[in-house]
């Protein structure tokens, strides 16, 4: 114990503030025997003066003087940029103002008596302050050192997400380019493959323009997708029109990306398949809700003719895609057997 305390007295700087002058001579003497180095006040004015003219590691603070009590001269040290700790001085049978005295913000308490003990209690109080101030500068200084890491860490993240949207914008762009090169049906496949790039380049814009790298905004994702979906699907005006409703959620970049390629998938399948060249009032809804379990379901629909043999329209590779990305989502696509067109749901933990 007194090596330990020796090590944490060498060099601190305690302010010792006690109209009991022979108390405060004793504390001198026997505190400088543990290194520390000890300067005396006899009121609180004084003591504040003290502290405004020289810097202090510590304060041991008594409870009566003459003028003011310790209690008022408490918060005023404590007003103090970056004021050093209090250590509160009682009498035995005080311990109401003891309370009083942490409660408005002292470290420690000891109590005041004339015995040998005050010095080692005083001592003990003030070396356990004192680590206690050591130990939440360490603290602040880690969480300081946290939070930088945090920021590099999310502006590489958003670097990273901002170079993977332009490289598959640029992908896209070439398919674009290829499919002017090629005959119908080798075109509409390009268009598809171009439509399942974009949704998976638009999750990355989001991320690089928002201020929040740990997920998605589902119904703004969403929402964007289906807008890209309507413009290049249903540029005509007797197109079917393409409604999106959604409720606010969030969830991780992996979930988004499925689900964007879901909606791709069965949008475009909806659009090709759902109803003839110049249905009148023909819509493809899209909706999300959640469900308050921790759960979110995703519709498509349609009022067309429905699947007819259950399967989706195509070459099978777009139900193939949607099959892998529901299972990646540990979910599966349904379809509603009840419903007059096509309602595939997909229910999904968010």
């Amino acid at each position: 114990m007194t090596s330990v305390s020796a090590a944490v007295g060498a060099g601190v700087r305690l302010l010792y503030i006690d109209d009991d002058r022979g108390l405060a001579r004793l504390v001198q003497k026997e505190l400088s025997r543990h290194g520390y180095e000890v300067a005396c006040a006899h009121d609180g004015d004084e003591g504040l003066e003290r502290l405004d003219a020289a810097e202090f590691d510590v304060i041991a603070l008594d409870h009566y003087m003459p003028g003011r009590d310790g209690i008022d001269v408490l918060p005023e040290i404590l007003s103090r940029e970056a004021p050093p700790p209090v250590v509160y001085v009682t009498g035995a049978q005080e311990g109401r103002l003891a309370v009083a005295a942490l409660r408005a913000g002292a470290a420690d308490y000891v109590i005041k008596d004339v015995s040998e003990d005050f010095t080692s209690l005083l001592r003990s109080a003030v070396e356990d302050a004192l680590l206690r101030r050591r130990l939440e500068r360490e603290n602040a200084a880690a969480q300081l050192q946290v939070a930088r890491a945090r920021d590099r860490a999310e502006a590489l993240l958003k670097e990273v997400n901002h170079r993977v949207g332009n490289s598959l914008q640029l992908v896209s762009t070439f398919i674009a380019l290829q499919s002017r090169q090629v005959g119908d049906d080798a075109r509409s496949a390009l268009k598809e493959a171009q439509a399942r790039i974009d949704a998976v380049a638009q999750v990355h814009r989001r991320l690089y323009t928002s201020g929040d790298m740990t997920g998605v905004a589902l119904d703004e994702y969403l929402e964007g997708l289906v807008a890209e979906l309507a413009a290049s699907l249903t540029p005509d005006p007797d197109s079917p029109r393409i409604v999106f409703e959604a409720e606010p959620i969030r969830a991780s970049v992996d979930q988004a990306v499925s689900l964007g390629v879901v909606v791709t998938e069965l949008v475009t399948n909806a659009v090709k398949y759902a109803y003839q060249p110049g249905h009148a009032g023909a819509e493809i809804r899209v909706r999300l809700i959640a469900d308050g379990e921790g759960r979110a379901l995703l519709t498509v629909e349609d009022d067309g003719p429905g699947l007819g043999d259950g399967s989706i329209k195509g070459t099978g590779l777009g139900g193939k895609i949607v099959s892998a990305m529901a299972s990646g989502l540990g979910s599966a696509l349904d379809y509603d057997p009840a419903h007059k067109g096509v309602r595939a749901v997909l229910g999904f933990v968010l």
